[in-house]
Order: C-alpha cells, then structure tokens, then sequence
C-alpha cells in the first residue's frame, strides 16, 4: 500500500482528535489507532440493550489513502448474526445511513453512531434487503423469536472467555484480531479494586437507546 499523503494523516488525526468529545463517540463505542497504522483503527462496541444486550463486539475501521474524499470501510472482527454484517468477511454495510460519502460533511463520527444505531431494533425495521449482506439475518422479521435467538447466541459467544481473552483463538471467517485485548481480573483483585474505589456490586449498564 503506497504512503497515505500528509493532508490525509492530518484528516485521520484531527478526526481521532475529536472522538474526545461526547457528541462525537458513542456511549459504549471505544476506538483507538492501530500500532502499526494510523490508516487502521481498531474498536470495541460494548451493546448494552437490545437483541444483541451484553454483546461485546470488535471491528476495525480502514481508512483509504485519499480520504476523506472516500468513506472508511468497517470489518466486524467478532463474529456475529446481523444483516449488515457479511458472514464472508465480516464487512458492515454503511449504505442504509451513508449513501453517498460526502467529503467534510461526514465524518467518522457518523460511521460511529450508525454501527450503535444498526443493533437497535427501529433501525432493524427499516432495513432494505437490497442493502443487507447477510440476507438469511435479514428475514428475521418471518420469524422474530428465531432471530432473537440467533443474536442472543452472538452476544453470548462475543463474551465468553476464549473470545475475550484468548489471542489466539481464530475467527470463524478468518478475520485478524483487534489490538483491543482483554485481560481476565481474578475475583480477589477486583473486589480490592472495588473496594479501594467505594464502588459497590456493579450492575447491569444502561443508556437510552
């Protein structure tokens, strides 16, 4: 891959920049620049309700060399049943909420909120299977209660200790690993966290929507 050029560093960065801010980074969304690339971003998405509740989800955002005149491409490392995410590749289609990329009126930010909002089941309603990878997830309408059964496993098997924390244990589709890595707390460890910080049982976690 050839050198990505100054102004498109310059745009990644200032972009990285600002997921600082609140507005522009999801409530349960973590990401952070690869090691190895500033083109490359890895991310976690922790789905705190929903189908998908309790779901711990990684993917990778690619960012092509002449951006940001072209739209990032996002990758689910985890496995998961979803209709915007291809069982080939782990690609997540953009289309439904990003048409058409327009340079410096959408930003990463933007990618962001859609990868949260694509798990909420409004934004599962108005799907179009035109725009669905993964056509057998799209029809869950046919069959609600088999769907939810299907992203139920997902969100149980994206949280199990070999897909938390082994780093070698392979994805079914052959995807490469985040750099986000988990590292198991032994109980008597983290009760002394907890009690070093006064925080009591911690429960489940939730937003709005």
């Amino acid at each position: 891959m050839a050198a990505a050029p100054a102004t498109t560093l310059s745009a990644i960065s200032f972009e990285y920049a600002s997921t600082k801010h609140p507005s522009h980074c999801p409530l349960g969304i973590y990401v952070q620049p690869s090691s190895s690339s500033l083109l490359v971003w890895d991310g976690v998405f922790f789905v705190h309700k929903g189908y998908y509740s309790g779901a711990v989800l990684k993917f990778r955002l690619t960012f092509p060399n002449n951006y940001p005149e072209s739209a990032p491409q996002v990758h689910f490392i985890t496995d998961v049943f979803h209709p915007l995410v291809s069982q080939n590749d782990g690609t997540f289609a953009l289309t439904p909420r990003l048409p058409s990329w327009r340079p410096r009126e959408h930003h990463v930010f933007d990618v962001l909120f859609w990868i949260k909002s694509a798990f909420k089941k409004h934004a599962l309603d108005q799907l179009k299977e035109k725009d669905c990878l993964n056509k057998e997830a799209f029809r869950y309408r046919e069959s609600t209660a088999h769907f939810s059964g299907l992203a139920n496993q997902s969100a149980l098997l994206s949280q199990s200790d070999t897909a938390l924390y082994d780093q070698d244990y392979p994805s079914l589709t052959g995807k490469r690993h985040a750099s986000f890595r988990f590292q198991e707390t032994k109980p008597e460890v983290l009760q002394s966290l907890r009690e070093q910080l006064g925080l009591k049982e911690w429960g489940r976690v939730e937003d709005d929507g």
